[in-house]
Order: structure tokens, then sequence, then C-alpha cells
């Protein structure tokens, strides 16, 4: 049996148009006080982290990685402050890409930031691709265009 394929509809906004319509407001007051919501990710980072093989590590594991790839101690505790509502410090933002590495690529607590900054960031190969459908949009654009051209060259023509 034949798969029906789906027909594209190209009316629908691209991922470029979305992220442009979101980069585009203002935020309201107090919409960028993120302690929670940081805390929050940070904290799911590290529920969700592992190694390279791809098995769960603790967060005093987290916390050696950290310090091995900062070369400074970061300890569980310290750790535990990050993630801790009742607790008044937030992690260093350039201790981010340390915490991103030793968690095995968690990415939620630079999700928030990112998104409350109004930037999007992408892994290399996912940057590529988002990169690659840009250019594909533009060349679907471009074709259609071609086509519009060359019915009133017809049209123009008599033919």
């Amino acid at each position: 049996m034949t798969k029906k394929h789906k027909k594209l509809s190209y009316d629908q906004p691209s991922l470029f148009d979305a992220i442009k319509e979101l980069t585009n407001t203002n935020p309201a007051n107090g919409s960028l006080s993120i302690e929670k919501e940081f805390k929050s990710a940070l904290s799911d980072d590290l529920s969700h982290a592992c190694d390279e093989l791809g098995r769960e590590i603790s967060r005093a594991q987290v916390a050696a990685r950290m310090t091995d790839y900062l070369g400074e101690e970061i300890s569980l505790s310290t750790i535990n402050n990050w993630t801790a509502l009742s607790h008044p410090h937030s992690m260093p933002a350039d201790h981010l890409p340390a915490f991103v590495r030793a968690t095995g690529g968690q990415r939620r607590a630079v999700e928030v930031l990112s998104k409350h900054s109004g930037l999007f960031m992408l892994p290399g190969p996912d940057a590529l691709r988002a990169e690659i459908q840009h250019f594909d949009e533009m060349m679907r654009e471009a074709k259609a265009e071609i086509q519009v051209r060359r019915f009133h060259l017809k049209e123009m023509e008599g033919k």
C-alpha cells in the first residue's frame, strides 16, 4: 500500500518568521525577573545530567566536572545553593559553559537565558539545519517568483 503524502502548506510562518516575531516584542515590567525559572532549569538539568556514555551522574559528579573545567573549586554545596529558591545566590553566567558540559549537554538553563534575551541557541548541527531550511525557503520563494514572471512574460508575448 502506498503512503499518502501530505501536501505542505507554505502559508505557515517559517521558523525564522516566528523567531522574528518573538524578538520584536517589548517585555512587560518585571517579566525579565527569571531567578526562579533559571534555578528550576538548573535543577532540571542536574536531574538529567549524564556522562559521555549516557549514564546518569550525580550532583557531586557535576560539581567535580565543573571544578576540572573551571580550574576552581565548585562544591556540591555550591551547586545546591545555586538551585535553592531560598538561597540568595545564583550561578555566575561565566560558569554556565562548564555547567552545560559537566551535565552532558543539558541546556534548559541556557534556553531560559536565551529565551528571555530574545535569542535562540542551537547546537552546531541544529544551527546548520536551520540555516539550510532558511536557504530552502528562500529558494522556494525565488522559484515561485520566477514562475510568476514567466507567466507574465507569456501573457505579454501573447502565447
